[in-house]
């Protein structure tokens, strides 16, 4: 075995599947569960299930389609109010 090996002409490996990008995201319980549930009827890892679920979202170009509503407006501070208490 050398000491040094040269790679300044070497290639990539086409053959290899493009890696995953580990991330860390923060779920409601209820999701967790929801999938981890499914994933156990389908025989599937549960981080399988999401990450093929999010695929397809992003293959298909899917967005949410959220309706937020409207938050009441809460009343302001008199702002010109003396609070000096005099």
């Amino acid at each position: 075995m050398r000491d040094e090996y040269d790679f300044t002409n070497a290639i990539k490996n086409p053959y290899i599947k493009r890696g995953k990008t580990v991330v860390t995201i923060r779920l409601d319980t209820v999701v967790v569960e929801y999938f981890k549930e499914l994933a156990t009827k389908i025989n599937l890892p549960y981080q399988t299930l999401i990450n093929s679920y999010l695929a397809d979202c992003a293959v298909n170009r899917r967005s949410p389609d959220f309706c937020w509503k409207d938050a009441p407006v809460q009343p302001q501070p008199d702002q010109t109010a003396d609070h000096t208490g005099a």
